[in-house]
C-alpha cells in the first residue's frame, strides 16, 4: 500500500535529504517550507526522477494559525518528520539577542508542536502514524555558547519522550533521531548568512552530511510494525560529545 511522508523544512539539509531518500523508496510526499520556489524545484526533480505524488506548501511553522490552515486541510500522512528548526548566535546567554531566542524557540519547539497536535489528531483518528522528530546531541548534552539552542533541542528531547508514551496506546510510532556535526545550511544560517565563517565548523574532520541522518530516518520508519525506535544518536567519528571534536592538524 502506497505510503506519504509530511517533512518540514523540506527545503534544504536532512528534510531534502529525507525527501530525497523516501522518494526513492517510493512514499508520496508533502513538503512544506518557506521557500515557495526551492519546494516547486524539488517537486519536479523527485516528481520526474521516482514517478510519486507531491504536494508543496509554503508554510512558517511558527504561525500556529497559518498551520491549524494549511496542515488542516490534508489528510494523515503515514510519517510526519518533524525537521524544522535553526540555530542562531553563538555567545553566552548573557550577552545574546533575545529576538532570536524567540525565533529559536518559536521554530524549535512551538513550531514543532504546533505541526505535531494537527497531524497527531488525524493519525488517532485513523489509528495509525508515525511521528519522527529531528533532534541533536545540544538536546542530550551542552556546551558553551550553545544555551537557548540547547534548551530548545533539550525541549525536543522531552517532548519526543512524552508523544511516545502517550501516542503508545492509540497506535502511533514515535522517533527521535539527534545528530551531531552535519554540514548542511544550519551554520550559515547560525552566523547570519557568514559562508566563510561557517565552513570553519567543519574544517579538520569528517562530518556527516545530510544523507547520514535521512539514511536511519529511512531505517526508523521501514521497520516492522511492532517495532519502534525510540532514540539514535549519530555522531562523526571525530566528535565524541557536543563540544569536542578532534580535528587534524595540519
Amino acid at each position: 500500500m502506497k505510503k506519504t511522508a509530511l517533512i518540514t523544512g523540506a527545503s534544504s539539509g536532512i528534510g531534502l535529504a529525507c525527501a530525497e531518500l523516501l522518494a526513492a523508496q517510493g512514499y508520496d510526499l508533502i513538503l512544506t517550507a518557506r521557500r515557495e520556489e526551492r519546494l516547486k524545484e524539488i517537486e519536479s526533480q523527485l516528481t520526474t526522477t521516482h514517478h510519486i505524488f507531491i504536494e508543496t506548501l509554503c508554510l512558517d511553522v511558527r504561525d500556529k494559525a497559518q498551520v491549524n490552515d494549511v496542515l488542516g486541510k490534508i489528510e494523515a500522512p503515514d510519517v510526519l518528520i518533524n525537521n524544522a528548526g535553526l540555530a542562531l548566535g553563538l555567545s553566552h546567554f548573557y550577552a545574546g539577542d533575545t529576538d532570536q531566542w524567540d525565533t529559536m524557540i518559536d521554530t524549535n519547539i512551538k513550531g514543532l508542536l504546533f505541526v505535531s497536535r494537527t497531524m497527531a489528531e488525524k493519525m488517532i483518528a485513523r489509528g495509525t502514524g508515525h511521528i519522527v522528530n529531528i533532534g541533536s546531541i545540544a538536546g542530550k548534552e551542552v556546551y558553551e555558547n550553545g544555551n537557548v539552542y540547547c534548551a530548545s533541542k533539550h525541549a525536543v528531547d522531552a517532548l519526543t519522550r512524552g508523544m511516545r508514551i502517550e501516542l503508545a496506546s492509540k497506535g502511533i510510532k514515535v522517533t527521535g533521531i539527534h545528530p551531531g556535526a552535519v554540514e548542511t545550511e544550519f551554520s550559515i544560517v547560525r552566523f547570519g548568512g557568514d559562508a566563510e565563517r561557517a565552513k570553519k565548523v567543519y574544517e579538520g574532520f569528517e562530518n556527516l552530511v545530510a544523507a547520514d541522518i535521512a539514511d536511519a530516518v529511512v531505517w526508523a520508519v521501514t521497520r516492522p510494525e511492532h517495532v519502534n525506535i525510540n532514540d539514535i544518536i549519530i555522531m562523526p567519528k571525530a566528535q565524541p560529545a557536543a563540544g569536542v571534536i578532534h580535528r587534524k592538524t595540519s
